[in-house]
This record gives C-alpha cells, structure tokens and sequence, in this order.
C-alpha cells in the first residue's frame, strides 16, 4: 500500500518531524506501506539562509527519519530535505528509504521555481539558494518501480516521459504548490503526467497558512494510470491511500502503448 501525507509544516525542523511521527501513528497497519511526504516537509523556512542552515544538520534529521522508517516498518518517500552542496547552496533533495532505514536513492529537484505568481509572496527564486539536480531517478521497491520528481517539475513532460522509459510505474510529485497555480493547474497538470506516463502519479502535498507567512494549495492526490482520481485529500492534514495494480498498468501500456509510437524521444529529456 502507498500513502500520501498531507502537511502544514512550519519554521522549526524539529516540531516538523513530531508532526510527522504523530501521523504515522494514525497510518494503516498494512505492510509493507510505503509513506509519501510534501515538499519541504522538513522545514519550510522564512528564507534561503534559513533552509541552508537545516542543510547544514540533514545528516540528524536524516538518521531521525531512519529511525522512523525501522520504528514504524515502514518505506518512505521524504518529500525534499535540504542537502548542502560544494557551492554553498543546498539540493532540495528527495530521499527513499527502505523500512530498515536504508537510503536506497536520492533525486536533487531538477527544476527550480523561479517565478513571479500574484500571490502575498510574489516572487520565488529558488535558484538563489538552491543548486539544480542534473539525474533522473528511478527505484526499485515492492510496490513497483518508483520515479522520483519534485513539484515544478511536474510542469516538465518531458522529466516525466523519461522516468517511463526508464522503467517508472509509480511517480512521485512531493509539492507546495502556491494557492493561485495550485487553483489553476495542480490537478490538470498531475492528471495529464499519469495519463501520458500511463503511470500512478502520487502527489503528497502541503496544505494551509505556513509560519513563514506562505499559503500552499493542498489537494493530495493520487491518479491511476487511465487518469482516474483514486484518492484525494483537498484540505487540512491528514493522509490518503491506495494500493496500486500493476497487472492493470501494464494492461493499459500494452493495449494502448503510446510510448512505442513516441515520435519525437530523442528530443525528450
């Protein structure tokens, strides 16, 4: 079984991981379950220097969340935890754990948010304090085989049709999308990615009024691969769930395979 958190994560890393060890304690017994957490789940701060800072103590963070991962016998997809890199930045990396608290892989956010939106913030420029990822990643794990992205990524097809040919079944958009792209494109744009992947695409999200004064969309979602909507969470926090079915996946792929009559894949990512 997949599940999705819904968070409302605020400025300090440590009250964040309570948040997210009371959840689990609410998650279904089904194992193996692998647990799929929003972007900046960890610490969504007031500014770049903020985040770097927690960067500089992820080694902490990421063995507390190991812990979890033995404690609750469970796999999980941590969302984006702030890596630092040799530029005096920070990846925005997304981690998957195993259920003994193995890291398995790591994708550094590829895409970078630098945009200006008509909301309270106005402008995002990730790139000022974030380094770019260069790699896609796709992992093996019970469940199926997991593609790996982060949030404006979705707005990428191209990431997307990548991580199919590589072999994803499952892809993952940990997000905090703000409230005005999230009311005009979260759920077209996640809709159309599984449909064109003929994938699962779940969507862990942040939801709410955040201390560092940003209003994230919500909505988690979690879309079959014929784009059906199998479970979603709109407000508040909380978690949702499936089980995906390969054998209908594969199904779909073979009768319709889109990716074999692919015309343009050598100008894709």
């Amino acid at each position: 079984m997949i599940v999705a958190l819904q968070m409302c994560s605020g400025l300090c890393a440590d009250a964040n991981i309570e948040q997210l060890n009371q959840q689990l304690q609410q998650l279904p017994t089904t194992r193996p379950l692998l647990v799929c957490l929003p972007e900046n789940f960890l610490v969504f701060a007031k500014s770049g220097q903020q985040t770097r800072a927690i960067a500089k103590q992820s080694d902490v963070y990421i063995q507390q969340l190991s812990n979890l991962c033995r404690q609750y016998d469970i796999w999980l997809a941590a969302g984006t935890v702030p890596i630092t890199t040799e530029h005096d930045k920070y990846f925005a990396a997304s981690l998957f754990f195993n259920n003994q608290g193995d890291v398995l892989a790591q994708y550094n956010k590829m895409h970078l948010f630098d945009v200006d939106v008509a909301d309270g913030t106005g402008a995002y420029r990730e790139s000022n304090f974030t380094e770019a990822g260069s790699d896609i990643v796709v992992v093996d794990s019970p469940f199926g085989k997991i593609g790996l992205t982060v949030c404006y990524d979705l707005r990428f097809s191209g990431l997307f049709s990548a991580l199919q040919r590589a072999g994803a079944e499952i892809i993952l958009v940990p997000s905090a999308f703000t409230t005005v792209t999230g009311a005009a494109h979260w759920q077209p744009l996640l809709t159309a990615r599984a449909i064109e992947t003929q994938s699962y695409v779940i969507a862990a999200a942040q939801a709410g009024q955040h201390e560092n004064g940003r209003a994230t969309y919500g909505h988690s979602l979690i879309i079959s691969p014929w784009g059906n909507i199998l479970s979603e969470l709109k407000n508040g926090i909380g978690f949702i769930g499936c089980q995906p079915d390969l054998t209908q996946l594969h199904a779909i792929r073979r009768d319709m395979p889109v990716q074999s009559h692919q015309r343009f894949r050598e100008h894709l990512l």
